[in-house]
């Protein structure tokens, strides 16, 4: 039993040496590229790079220098906007190496545990995507704090055209009265806008970073304004009131809808801790389910009825405002 165990033990440090050489393979260098970079410019580097156009050819090569893993990650799951919208530091080498990390030592530790090795993969999978749990909510909390913060903002920009300000010092303000995320969206249309992008392009790509449709009315309503003239200030108010009593319905429905989404947490929540209560109690009678082909059809039936029942509770209780 030592014996098996010691070797169980080797394995996982081998696993997570590995892990951690991966990650800081893929590990973000652009920091020390930049400086590189600025010291070719000055003439400081020793690099052999002889001119600003092959500096330019070099980076364009290195923001292309993805390995295919990532070049993957981004294609499927969009991965770099994700982290955008969640505000994250990091790399998706990192992340997905972090994933890895999680579901093999989870497995590893179902394994010294005594768990059967059927369960242990299932568990394994389970905690391995934790971290894009993370992700989601960390870009779920920040798009509502900026949907939450976008009708003072609104408000802000009509108080300053009223003024006599310019609609870009309209932004300029919002940036530095506002907080996060909305002073640091608008912050960046504005420094935009300043380094020669067009403003139009400047708001399409916040609307694209985010995805908010109170803010494609807003920036909708600046391009018609900007195209066919009108009094901007009061459009902007006319949006800031619509998106306040929007906000106002929705707490409403959320208070109405709050029996159904908790009886849906219940009934979702409860076949798996049976099911892990069962198991630990007997669990033969629980192996059925693994080994039977009725068994195998009765459990592949329940996560497909658990799956269905999830879709039909959450369109039941997500009434759109």
């Amino acid at each position: 039993m030592f014996a098996s165990v010691l070797i169980m033990g080797a394995v996982f440090l081998g696993v997570v040496t590995l892990i951690l050489f991966v990650a800081m393979a893929l590990r973000d260098k652009s920091v020390s590229q930049i400086e590189n970079r600025l010291n070719t410019i000055t003439g400081q580097g020793k690099g052999d790079l002889s001119s600003l156009s092959e500096l330019s050819s070099q980076v364009a090569k290195d923001m292309n220098a993805k390995t295919s893993f990532e070049q993957f990650a981004n294609k499927w799951l969009n991965l770099t906007l994700m982290f955008e919208q969640a505000r994250v530091s990091m790399s998706i080498g990192t992340f997905l190496s972090i994933c890895l990390g999680l579901g093999l030592g989870a497995a590893f530790l179902c394994g010294v545990a005594g768990i059967s090795l059927i369960i242990a993969p299932i568990i394994g999978i389970g905690f391995s995507v934790l971290p894009f749990f993370w992700l989601t909510f960390r870009r779920k909390r920040r798009l509502s704090r900026f949907a939450s913060q976008l009708p003072e903002a609104l408000e802000l920009i009509a108080r300053a055209l009223r003024a006599g300000h310019s609609l870009a010092a309209g932004f300029h303000l919002v940036s530095t009265e506002s907080s996060d995320p909305i002073a640091e969206e608008f912050g960046r249309v504005f420094e935009e806008q300043n380094l020669g992008i067009p403003f139009e392009e400047a708001l399409e790509n916040m609307t694209f970073r985010i995805p908010n449709l109170d803010l494609k009315f807003f920036v909708t309503a600046i391009v018609l304004q900007r195209q066919t003239g009108g009094d901007l200030a009061e459009i902007l108010d006319k949006i800031g009131r619509l998106i306040r009593e929007r906000f106002k319905i929705w707490g409403q429905v959320q208070a109405l809808t709050g029996e159904g989404r908790l009886s849906g947490i219940v009934l979702l929540a409860l076949p798996p801790l049976l099911f892990v209560t069962v198991y630990r109690m007997n669990p033969e009678y629980i192996e059925l389910l693994f080994t039977d082909d009725l068994g195998k059809k009765m459990l592949m039936f329940g996560i497909v009825s658990q799956l269905v029942g999830a879709l039909v509770i959450r369109k039941i209780i997500n009434i759109r405002i």
